[in-house]
């Protein structure tokens, strides 16, 4: 493997489309090797495309893509062997046990008995996989599947490693079992790209965040710059009456105000550049209206509310 570990992943003005539905445009990151690199972005924003086009597994349309140093369209057996993928379903044999599956992609990558011998048995121990090891993975819970499916990306230590998803549906407890591991991944020099689903995921474990929204770039930096890129403190408030949140919106969107309802909670998210002064301004408001307020707070921004600003609110 001549891979370039040095290189990381760099896509150039990525463009895909299926039909006339453009999933990605113009799209332009890196990640860099010791990195993880989050890539977010609502529903639909094209973040699997781009993961496809970047593991091989879609033609890229428009523009230019290396993977440890080499080009993804020209070069495509060569990327393969210099990446892992643990995508959003396990692709793990079902009616293998944890061993035979490592084995089995130790064989695919075309790596020497011994070697697959000593890095299966060290990816059991390190994913913990030890007690269900000899069990076909029909048997397995889902956390004890999701384990595996990212320790068999990593059989053939590749410098570059794929995360779309991998914590969707986990418990908290296998998350953060799991988060451990992509930190060591990092720490270790590989260069990882995660999406996720959960925003306070990507908050504690990226390095960078790539924040993309209909298949293109609409923000990037670290968790502290995006959130400091706001420029504002963000007024929470939470109404008695969920039927209120309507006309609350409308009520404080006639001021210079941009209030967003978030529905599951109740509640108004406002960027608030002056603070204070002018929270007062927008209770009273709701006052005036009779519109019933349980509870406020005046906060920094979250990632969450980054997300919100960079994406139109889409979910």
């Amino acid at each position: 493997m001549d891979a370039n570990t040095s290189s990381g992943v760099i896509a150039t003005n990525l463009g895909k489309s299926f039909g006339d539905v453009a999933a990605v445009s113009d799209l332009s990151f890196v990640a860099r090797p010791g990195e993880i690199l989050g890539l977010l972005g609502p529903n639909g924003a094209g973040k699997t495309t781009a993961i496809r086009m970047l593991t091989t597994l879609l033609p890229i349309d428009q523009g230019t893509a290396t993977v440890a140093g080499f080009d993804v369209a020209a070069q495509p057996e060569s990327v393969r062997r210099c990446i892992g993928l643990a995508g959003q379903s396990a692709a793990v044999d079902e009616k293998l046990t944890a061993l035979e599956n490592l084995d089995l992609f130790g064989r695919l990558y075309k790596l020497p008995s011994d070697v697959r011998a000593t890095r299966s048995e060290r990816l059991i121990e390190r994913f913990d996989l030890g007690e269900f090891a000899d069990r076909t993975a029909d048997t397995y819970s889902g956390g004890q599947r999701r384990r595996l499916d990212l320790a068999v990306s990593l059989v053939a230590a590749p410098p570059v490693v794929f995360l779309d998803e991998p914590t969707t549906g986990l418990d908290p407890n296998t998350r953060a079992e799991l988060w451990n591991e992509v930190r060591e991944l990092r720490d270790a020099g590989a260069t990882v790209v995660l999406t996720t689903q959960y925003l306070d995921e990507a908050d504690q474990l990226s390095d960078r965040i790539v924040i993309i929204d209909r298949g293109t770039v609409t923000a990037s930096g670290s968790s502290a710059e995006l959130k400091d890129d706001l420029r504002s403190d963000v007024l929470e408030i939470h109404l008695a009456d969920a039927r209120d949140l309507e006309r609350a919106e409308l009520l404080l969107g006639d001021t210079a105000l941009e209030p967003s309802a978030d529905r599951t909670r109740t509640a108004l998210i406002i960027p608030m550049p002056r603070g204070a002064q002018e929270s007062l301004v927008a209770l009273r408001r709701l006052d005036d209206a009779d519109i019933a307020v349980v509870d406020f707070r005046l906060r920094k921004p979250t990632l969450d509310d980054v997300f919100q600003s960079m994406t139109g609110g889409s979910k």
